[in-house]
């Protein structure tokens, strides 16, 4: 009995230490892409500046001259590497939320996509572990489709990042990138675009459900011009990992964000997550919410090489009613109350 006891109580040592050592690497995991996220391309330009005033300048200098001659292969497609995709890391990365992939409708390898995905949230996370990663097995739910996640292109000019970014199936969310993978790529490829970009981050904090859609047009465009269908993208907890400070409209706050969104690209938000070591203190880690991505079903949409504005605004409003349908007939399978409606901005 003695030994049975011991024996026992070694066991649950074990899975003790497991689930601590797991929990470790889920932090570390996410930990990592959040640094990427935030500090990763100005760190890896001042290194590179570094090194080419020191004896290994020679390294630095093969590397910009790399650049220069792979300078256009993110408005191309991209880089993107089966390897790096399937790295265990992003498996506790999306174990830490955890964050779960939903399928909807099959998907035609004959046909091109683009997956308008809502809402922004602060930096993404679902959007990211879901399509730019296999951790929740997009190729194996929608086999023979490539997906694509569209970024800002600002990140395509800082060495390093541009690299790391590519190898996921990252690319440039602007014109020559899209017009690229979707007509010069053949079949089977999906642009996923975060619709409501850097104007719909300002307005993101936990318990909201809004999206920046109504004049977001463009990406209707571009589906028409190409013959691509829609495929309305829904992420239930993507607002609820970080906490943000809401500037009012009319703001000094409020102002800034806007004067860096136009000139820049990207809005500065004022967030915190939980702390390294503790949840109860703030850090950057994001809060351990969960995630989950629904993807709707297609609208197709035929190919006009030369779309009116009343073709673009017809599409777009079928589009809009898609979403809210999709959100409408999962929020409360995601823990939403039934009354809970989606706030289209």
């Amino acid at each position: 009995g003695t030994g049975s006891n011991i024996l026992s109580a070694l066991q649950d040592l074990f899975w003790l230490l497991k689930s601590k050592a797991e929990k470790q690497l889920q932090i570390i995991s996410v930990l990592q892409w959040v640094l990427t996220f935030l500090i990763m391309g100005i760190a890896c330009t001042l290194i590179l500046m570094y090194i080419l005033c020191t004896d290994c300048w020679a390294i630095a200098a093969l590397y910009l001259a790399w650049l220069v001659f792979d300078w256009n292969t993110p408005k191309k497609g991209g880089r993107r590497s089966q390897w790096v995709r399937n790295w265990a890391i992003w498996r506790y990365f999306r174990d830490y939320f955890p964050i779960r992939l939903v399928k909807t409708h099959n998907l035609l390898t004959t046909r091109n996509y683009i997956f308008g995905y809502h809402p922004h949230g602060i930096m993404g996370l679902g959007a990211f572990c879901n399509f730019s990663t296999e951790a929740t097995g997009v190729s194996q739910k929608f086999p023979g489709i490539r997906p694509y996640l569209a970024t800002l292109a600002g990140n395509f000019r800082m060495p390093i990042l541009r690299d790391y970014l590519m190898s996921g199936g990252i690319c440039p969310v602007n014109r020559d990138s899209i017009d690229y993978i979707l007509s010069k790529n053949g079949s089977g490829n999906a642009i996923v675009i975060v619709v409501g970009g850097a104007a719909e981050s300002l307005n993101c904090t936990p318990g909201k459900n809004s999206v920046t859609l109504k004049n977001r047009k463009g990406f209707v465009k571009l589906a028409l011009r190409h013959g691509a269908d829609l495929v309305p993208v829904y992420s239930f907890g993507e607002n609820e990992v970080y906490k943000q400070m809401i500037f009012e409209e009319g703001s000094w706050g409020r102002w800034i964000q806007k004067k860096f969104q136009k000139h820049i690209g990207f809005a500065p938000c004022i967030f915190h997550g939980r702390g390294l070591f503790s949840s109860n203190t703030w850090g950057l880690l994001p809060y351990s919410k969960p995630i989950t991505t629904v993807v709707g079903e297609p609208i197709t949409i035929p190919k006009i090489d030369s779309p009116s504005q009343k073709d673009v605004d017809f599409y777009h409003s079928i589009y809009v009613d898609s979403l809210i349908k999709l959100f409408d007939k999962y929020k409360s399978k995601f823990g939403l109350p039934e009354t809970e409606v989606l706030e289209v901005n």
